[in-house]
């Protein structure tokens, strides 16, 4: 969730409560904007703009749904396996990745016609190293293309190629850095209705 000002790199000096500060603690200072964050925090916006399904309007179940039978959404640990209810109560437990089905959305559009989406993989790290990330099986995906790096501050414009990994394969996240991964449906499967 974004707060006016967050793409702008605006603190508010910590003030959670500047509503009642009618001053620079509440200003926003167009000309001050870090024109990186902006253009970044853009790029983001436009991404959920093309997916619904990162617009949902219902909840995840966490169970298979149709038409692959795969979970709607799925968590998993750094070594590919899926997370179970006690690797949620280890406060070292830094790091997973969770992944979000767009075939098995159970909305449908104005015109009663079912919504698909590409799928995505999300890894988010939050060691203090570098981390060696097991994709999860073909039965997710065969390949993921990397679209998004808050290591390196990159996100890759749709149609252009990002960096493709296997299923199963090995992929190393920075320290305090999040990836998005991309998988691609075939075009006739889509029927996605872009946010305007």
């Amino acid at each position: 969730m974004l707060v006016a000002g967050d793409e702008l790199s605006r603190t508010q000096q910590g003030n959670n409560n500047a509503y009642c500060q009618d001053n620079e603690i509440s200003w926003l200072n167009w000309k001050k904007a870090d024109q990186a964050l902006l253009q970044f925090t853009q790029k983001l916006i436009q991404l959920r703009r093309q997916h619904p399904v990162f617009r949902r309007r219902t909840w995840f179940r966490g169970r298979p749904v149709k038409p692959d039978e795969i979970e709607d959404i799925a968590w998993f640990k750094f070594d590919g396996k899926h997370m179970q209810y006690e690797d949620w109560q280890h406060d070292y437990a830094k790091s997973f990745g969770v992944f979000i089905n767009g075939r098995g959305m159970q909305a449908r559009s104005s015109l009663g016609v079912r919504l698909t989406d590409d799928s995505f993989y999300i890894i988010f790290n939050a060691y203090q190293g570098c981390i060696d990330y097991k994709l999860p099986g073909e039965e997710y995906a065969k390949d993921w293309t990397l679209i998004l790096d808050t290591s390196e501050d990159t996100i890759i414009n749709e149609g252009d190629e990002g960096r493709i990994y296997q299923a199963s394969e090995a992929i190393t996240v920075h320290d305090n850095s999040i990836l998005l991964l991309h998988h691609v449906i075939p075009k006739d499967e889509h029927t996605t209705v872009p946010m305007v």
